[in-house]
């Protein structure tokens, strides 16, 4: 009903407005006796202009006549949002991390009383979504933390432990030791539709607030599978990668939201909150979580395996040629590496690529985020210009993942080149070892990091991984050692000393 104040409704005189009052505040279950009742509707409407002298109404108390019961008002305060809320929050988590890091002096005297290194906090949200205390948040929160803290809504304190990280997804799992705690409703991004209802849970304010309850922001899905680079928005909050298949949502995420849960209206966790949009720093209607699929396939193997492990298809992309308008349809083969699976499937460079598994394909990002979720085992369905059939490609685990590990001076790990992992990682040279693991501080000592092809020491040419570990068993003394090795496609050179 619609009321008009400081105007009489013409049809009947001012005296019936209490008995509108009245109609207008029957309880709910006269409803749905007569869906069709109420002051709008044109029987009334019919009945109430056709009354001709002034009407002797008796008005209730105004108590009774216009408030509701005190059983019902709570009820209608309790909304959807509100439970949801309710179900998630007790497992939402502050997550402080101390840092050290090192400062720059910018003059003369800066250099004398300015220490090298500043010890610095930081802080963001995160969520408990196993009762032995699996916390999930993203690894730009935990990164290069030297302590991990994490604070229940209720103000107790936990150290954390961090189980793993997968940077290219930014997702970090960490793990706390307490009895009885919370855990948060999961749910999945299958069937998840545009326009519904999103709520963001977080704590943005972090160790400013009073109190260490997370706060409550209420918004829509504006948009499923979103591609985004953060560096091209000058505005992102979060400069570094790229974050592919993304969730947006207009609900909003501020600085200390991160690692945050995006939950739907019955109360599951559908994302982690990770990026926004924004001109002035704060929430402007764009923001981006994470699948909750992704997120719980990284923590799986993360916890079975130690580390992420992805499939491989053995093809990479660029983008067509743009229309009048910049628009691209479809990703052109740049390069298809030799015995991989797209080999095998006869794709050759150049092929057209229309869509993956159903999703039209508009630029490499799509091609990439098909990719990204991907284990060994599963299957990708392609749509190929000029052909009628899908091609059936089924993905397999990175050669070099399943190559054989030769460990040299305890800290370097290394893999013979094969021309598996020649197509995998693009490798110029022919045969050499393979960098798939180092230690920071050989790292500095050496001058090499993992993807480096090691392809000679001193005047002796390196063919396997073997060869490698041999030729530093047989160093004797000391001296001076030379190392040649493949970097991004170019040679490099590194000489070190050696004593043993």
């Amino acid at each position: 009903m619609k009321i008009v104040r400081g105007r009489s409704v013409r049809g009947f005189c001012i005296e019936c407005i209490p008995l509108l009052l009245l109609v207008g505040c029957a309880p709910d279950t006269d409803r749905d006796q007569a869906p069709d009742a109420g002051l709008d509707t044109p029987p009334l409407l019919a009945e109430l202009t056709s009354v001709s002298a002034p009407l002797a109404v008796v008005t209730e108390p105004h108590q009774e006549s216009t408030s509701r019961p005190t059983d019902e008002l709570p009820q209608s305060r309790s909304t959807a949002i509100v439970q949801a809320a309710n179900r998630v929050a007790p497992a939402v988590v502050s997550i402080s991390v101390i840092r050290t890091r090192s400062t720059r002096a910018t003059s003369m005297w800066e250099s004398f009383f300015m220490p090298p290194q500043r010890r610095s906090a930081g802080f963001g949200s995160g969520v408990i979504v196993r009762s032995d205390g699996i916390v999930l948040t993203n690894d730009h929160v935990i990164a290069n933390a030297e302590q991990i803290l994490v604070t229940l809504p209720g103000g107790g304190d936990f150290d954390a432990e961090l189980i793993g990280t997968d940077p290219l997804a930014d997702i970090a799992v960490l793990v706390i030791e307490g009895e009885n705690l919370p855990v948060a409703p999961l749910g999945t991004v299958e069937g998840l539709m545009i326009g519904e209802w999103a709520i963001a849970i977080g704590n943005p304010l972090g160790t400013q607030a009073a109190d260490t309850e997370p706060t409550v922001t209420a918004g829509v899905i504006s948009a499923l599978n979103r591609n985004i680079v953060p560096s091209a928005y000058r505005e992102s909050a979060n400069n570094e990668g790229f974050y592919l298949g993304m969730i947006q949502t207009d609900a909003s995420i501020n600085p200390g939201n991160s690692g945050g849960p995006l939950v739907n209206a019955a109360g599951e966790v559908i994302g982690i909150n990770t990026s926004i949009i924004s001109r002035s720093g704060g929430s402007e209607g764009l923001g981006f979580a994470i699948p909750i699929d992704r997120a719980l396939k990284i923590t799986d193997d993360l916890l079975r395996l130690g580390e992420v492990q992805r499939a491989w298809v053995g093809l990479e992309v660029e983008p067509v040629e743009a229309d009048a308008w910049g628009r691209t349809r479809g990703v052109r083969i740049a390069r298809v590496a030799p015995s991989s699976p797209g080999d095998r499937a006869a794709f050759k460079p150049g092929d057209r690529l229309l869509a993956v598994n159903g999703r039209a394909l508009t630029g490499p990002l799509d091609f990439e985020g098909a990719l990204l979720d991907l284990r060994s085992g599963d299957r990708l369905e392609i749509e190929v210009d000029g052909q009628s059939q899908l091609i059936l490609l089924e993905a397999e685990r990175f050669p070099s993942i399943i190559a054989e590990r030769v460990t040299v001076l305890m800290d370097l790990e290394l893999v013979t080149v094969t021309p598996e992992i020649i197509g995998e990682r693009d490798i110029s040279s022919e045969q050499g070892a393979l960098v798939t693991g180092v230690s920071d501080q050989l790292s500095r000592q050496l001058g090499i990091r993992v993807g480096d092809v090691i392809i000679g020491i001193n005047q002796t040419v390196v063919v396997t991984a073997g060869e490698v570990a041999s030729i530093f068993d047989s160093l004797g003394g000391s001296g001076r050692i030379t190392l040649h090795f493949e970097r991004n496609g170019g040679y490099n050179m590194r000489q070190f000393y050696w004593r043993r």
